[in-house]
């Protein structure tokens, strides 16, 4: 993507350092009814037991989200209902200042509410990922007043029907200007360009062919500036190339993690921790080996 490094203050004095070894992002999803692994953890207990599996097992850091934003309009039918801010803090709070007590790692929280986003802050942490594009300005507000770094992921149209009459003409431009147009917003109301991260929303408003063409074309991001996180980890689109469910999508996972290595992504969102750890770890190996050759 580019080969500069990024260095984001998080609170009590540490920091979130990027630069092209992609960091690995652990999927957390305390709700009932994500596309992947609904249910599993929506016990608190259950919850940081598996965040904190993913910490020993080499994530970054950890994104915690309460309310499940599958689609709507294409394959998961009418999407995910929605949650209230109330019921949303209700199962991410407990887990969060759990974790808080446990583990040092940078914690993200997923949401697109700023009455989430704001108390999340408060009780510990670090950034917020919105698949909501900073759309809403409460959010926004939060993200200034704290002063914390922030994903702004790519989406079109209402999350339960975006995925019906989908059309791009120039699927990695369009996405590439309007995140751009994004940031700006946010910048407007007091967030700092120095605080964004932009995720370019693998399986939100897009075919799978679209999702495909969009991978292969990362490098048009470059034109933000700014790191990029990659969610591609279990999604739709692996399975219109060679049906799977989702718990079963580990290969296609790895093989857009591959792409991404490569082309310089920031941050990779996984459910699938260990492998994608290992997986890194051999690229960076191979990368990094001396020639035999005499």
């Amino acid at each position: 993507m580019a080969p500069d490094s990024w260095t984001f203050p998080l609170p009590r004095g540490r920091t979130l350092d990027l630069d092209r070894r992609p960091r690995v992002m652990g999927v957390l999803n305390i709700t009932p009814d994500s596309f992947s692994d609904g249910g599993r953890w929506l016990e608190p207990e259950r919850a940081v037991e598996h965040a904190l599996r993913m910490a020993a097992e080499g994530a970054d850091l950890l994104d915690l989200g309460a309310e499940s934003t599958r689609p709507g309009g294409g394959v998961y039918g009418d999407g995910a209902p929605d949650v209230s801010a109330a019921e949303e803090l209700d199962r991410l709070l407990p887990v969060l200042e759990s974790l808080r007590r446990e583990i040092d790692l940078p914690i993200s929280i997923d949401t697109r509410k700023g009455a989430v986003a704001r108390p999340a802050l408060e009780a510990g942490g670090d950034l917020i990922n919105d698949v909501g594009g900073l759309a809403d300005l409460e959010l926004v507000a939060a993200v200034a007043d704290a002063d914390c770094p922030v994903v702004a992921m790519h989406s079109r149209g209402e999350l339960r029907s975006m995925q019906r009459g989908i059309r791009f003409d120039d699927v990695s431009g369009e996405v590439t200007h309007e995140l751009s147009q994004s940031g700006r917003r946010a910048a407007e109301a007091g967030v700092s360009e120095d605080q964004l991260i932009y995720d370019p929303g693998i399986g939100f408003g897009k075919t799978a062919a679209q999702n495909l063409a969009l991978l292969r074309e990362l490098d048009g991001l470059r034109a933000l500036k700014r790191p990029i996180l990659l969610g591609a980890s279990r999604k739709s689109f692996i399975s219109a190339v060679r049906e799977a469910p989702p718990h079963e999508r580990l290969g296609g996972s790895l093989a857009a993690a591959a792409w991404a290595a490569q082309l310089g992504v920031s941050i990779l969102r996984v459910h699938d921790v260990a492998e994608t750890v290992q997986f890194l770890s051999v690229w960076n190996a191979i990368d990094s080996a001396s020639s035999t050759r005499g």
